[in-house]
């Protein structure tokens, strides 16, 4: 009869304390994970300039708290103001889109009218304007904690800036990797965040930007809410700019504004859709371009757990389980080819 050994029953015991105190330790900070998620990007973007501040002769704890105060101004200002606008703007959102709805139908009244079939009644206008409000709602609901996963966020952001060398020290003292994957995976996760942390938001603050300046031209009812519309769109691959312009030409078309509606139709396909090439190729190749299905299952899986901003940290987070997946193969994957 054999034995198990006695050194994998203990192995296999350690490794069972491991996932049960991570289980509970990952369950308990979920609510968190946003903060945790940012911290690690913000990170990745400013450890570079404090390390030149330093190297100047700067104080680390002012270092830090300078460049904390740099990237709350010009990053998550914008972000966490389009949050509360959208969060604000729910019920206006939920009655343009019955504005919509009835524009569209109408729309398509008349080719019906014109091809001699039936579509328009088949469209149950309260079904999708009750989703729409429930979808909505939840949506910007996670806008409310966006104050604590910023306070979250900036603390630990604080001590990973004047700890940079004990934090590096700790990853490869506790992370159960070779060294030489942990720096290669590393170098590939600075890009993975770079790329979702600014190209992503930077290519949808332009268009958002770009898109405000056409509906302003053409006199569109709020503006500045559609503009937000165009910049959520532009962050959801597959759907883009046209969310927001295709409604407003639907609205202008039958309130029998056929200049303003044709108008910014053809601002949207043109100006707007030459903004995203340019961008997409000065800003995205300049950094590690995201696959476009990662960038939308992201959305998909990061809007229900982070709210507005998982429109970021969803397809972070879909990267980061990507490079799990490749350490693994690093790991143990190459090993069990050779046999």
């Amino acid at each position: 009869m054999k034995y198990i050994s006695p050194h994998i029953i203990r192995q296999v015991f350690v490794l069972l304390l491991i996932v049960l105190m991570g289980g509970l330790i990952f369950q308990e900070m979920l609510p968190y994970l946003s903060g945790v998620l940012g911290a690690i990007t913000v990170y990745v973007v400013l450890r570079k300039p404090m390390e030149n501040l330093v190297a100047k002769g700067w104080n680390a704890s002012l270092a830090a708290f300078f460049l904390m105060f740099l990237s709350f101004a010009c990053i998550m200002v914008p972000i966490v103001g389009l949050g509360f606008m959208m969060g604000s703007k729910v019920q206006y959102a939920v009655d343009n889109s019955q504005k919509v709805i009835d524009a569209t139908k109408e729309q398509l009244g008349r080719v019906e009218t014109y091809f001699d079939f039936d579509m328009s009644s088949k469209i149950d206008t309260s079904a999708i304007s009750s989703w729409l409000s429930e979808n909505l709602q939840n949506f910007a609901g996670g806008t409310f904690n966006m104050l604590l996963s910023i306070t979250i966020m900036y603390f630990l952001l604080f001590f990973m800036l004047t700890n940079r060398k004990q934090l590096k020290a700790s990853l490869f003292e506790y992370i159960p990797i070779k060294d030489g994957n942990l720096k290669a995976i590393g170098k590939e996760t600075n890009e993975k965040v770079r790329a979702n942390a600014l190209g992503i938001p930077l290519v949808a603050l332009g268009q958002g930007l770009v898109s405000l300046i056409g509906f302003l031209i053409f006199g569109i009812e709020d503006p500045f809410f559609w503009a937000a519309i165009v910049t959520v769109g532009s962050m959801i691959p597959f759907v883009g700019s046209p969310l927001g312009t295709i409604p407003v030409f639907l609205l202008e078309l039958s309130n029998g504004n056929t200049f303003q509606a044709w108008g910014i139709l053809i601002y949207g396909i043109g100006v707007v859709g030459a903004t995203d090439n340019f961008l997409r190729l000065f800003v995205l190749k300049k950094l590690d371009n995201v696959h476009p299905l990662i960038t939308l299952i992201g959305v998909i899986i990061g809007v229900p757990l982070f709210g507005f901003i998982g429109l970021i940290f969803g397809p972070l987070l879909v990267s980061l389980f990507l490079i799990v997946l490749r350490i693994y193969k690093n790991e143990y994957g190459q090993a069990d080819e050779k046999l």
